[in-house]
């Protein structure tokens, strides 16, 4: 069994780490969890949150994923988010960054929200033009 495991954090425009590291600790849906080498192959979906990892020699380090998917196959870790901010200082990562990142989430489900209604109201007005008057209207 390697003592290791190899992570990979990416975003559509770059990849944020490609590095060798002995443990991770991430965030889903049902709360933190831990990856260490030898762990089954996994996969889940990312809350807005910061994953921690440890390197040999190096110690923790911190990155703060606006979501995303984590997968782990055959002692590699794959972590695909929109959005990743790398940092030295937690408390920065914790209260700055996925402030700024919640945020914007709220913006793009009021935005959903919004286009939803835009959507919902156009096609009530193509079904209203689109029905046959009655014959008997108006007498």
């Amino acid at each position: 069994m390697t003592r290791t495991l190899l992570l990979r954090i990416m975003t559509p425009l770059e990849i944020i780490v490609d590095q060798e590291v002995t443990s991770l600790r991430a965030v889903d849906a049902s709360g933190s969890f831990g990856i260490l080498p030898g762990h089954a192959d996994f996969l889940t979906r990312l809350a807005v949150s910061v994953v921690a990892w440890t390197r040999p020699e190096h110690g923790s380090q911190f990155c703060a994923v606006r979501g995303g998917a984590l997968t782990v196959r055959a002692g590699h870790v794959a972590i695909a988010t929109r959005e990743a901010v790398m940092g030295d200082d937690l408390e920065t990562l914790d209260h700055d960054v996925l402030a700024r990142f919640r945020a914007e989430l709220d913006e793009e489900r009021v935005e959903h929200v919004e286009v939803t209604r835009l959507q919902m109201s156009m096609m009530r007005q193509m079904l209203a033009r689109l029905q046959p008057k009655s014959r008997g209207a108006g007498l």
